[in-house]
């Protein structure tokens, strides 16, 4: 096999770190995974432990129940812990990297990994990731999964932002800024889409206070509601709002 593409990274992970994320992609995805001929999916830079790798196998298993997920590593050392678990059907882990060892998955997270990458190599993963036609799920979260943000790429190109929160742990929305994905992190200055989105979440937050009183997740349906009365056209169905999630299309930070 030739040589993987990229670095090591840190590898640092929690159990239950990326269950925002997955339980997104599920939703968002779990059509394009039911209608695969072959519904194989890559974790790619699962880390020091293959736990969020066996989650997200877990996970995917509820939107279909032959779904493979392969966890891929760089470094032989990390892909043997995740053979040494005792592995259900369609769970396996090998090494790779961003050329994905040769396989053709219908998706792809690469979660805390492009954020320890320089910014002008985040379109280059992208492209390798989804050179055989995956959907590329690159995203960034706190140590608990309490805070992250996620970027949907299709064909290359990304296609929307999601940030989502424990809303019983969300400040104000601007602190989303510290989980920008690379892509968007240093672009998050006057006059950028994404600095725009934050200060309307955050302005919408603040004017929204009063509704404290119902709860973190009240506060949140009115501040999503009000960003979107104000022009901010957020995908996410209401539904979704009190769990502390928004999704816009990439159109409005890119």
């Amino acid at each position: 096999m030739s040589k993987p593409v990229g670095e090591v990274t840190r590898g640092t992970t929690n159990p239950n770190r990326l269950r925002r994320m997955d339980h997104w992609v599920a939703r968002r995805y779990g059509p394009l995974l039911r209608a695969a001929a072959d519904p194989l999916v890559v974790d790619l830079g699962y880390g020091g432990a293959p736990v969020t790798t066996v989650e997200l196998y877990r996970r995917l298993r509820r939107a279909r129940g032959d779904v493979r997920v392969v966890g891929l590593e760089i470094e032989p050392e990390r892909v043997a812990l995740g053979e040494a678990v005792a592995s259900p059907p369609g769970l396996t882990f090998a090494r790779g990297g961003f050329e994905l060892a040769g396989l053709r998955p219908v998706l792809v997270r690469a979660a805390n990994v492009l954020r320890q990458y320089p910014e002008d190599a985040v379109a280059g993963a992208w492209g390798l990731m989804g050179a055989r036609g995956a959907v590329v799920v690159d995203g960034t979260c706190d140590e608990l999964g309490r805070l992250g943000a996620w970027i949907a790429v299709e064909d290359g190109e990304p296609v929307t932002l999601t940030l989502s929160a424990s809303l019983a742990h969300l400040e104000r929305p601007a602190t989303f800024a510290e989980r920008l994905p690379k892509a968007l992190i240093h672009r998050n200055t006057p006059g950028e889409g994404v600095h725009a989105l934050l200060a309307a979440l955050d302005d919408a937050w603040r004017d929204a206070a009063g509704s404290s009183v119902f709860g973190p997740r009240d506060r949140w349906r009115r501040t999503v509601e009000a960003a979107r009365a104000g022009g901010v056209p957020v995908q996410e169905p209401p539904s979704r709002w009190r769990d502390g999630e928004v999704t816009v299309a990439w159109g409005v930070v890119g």
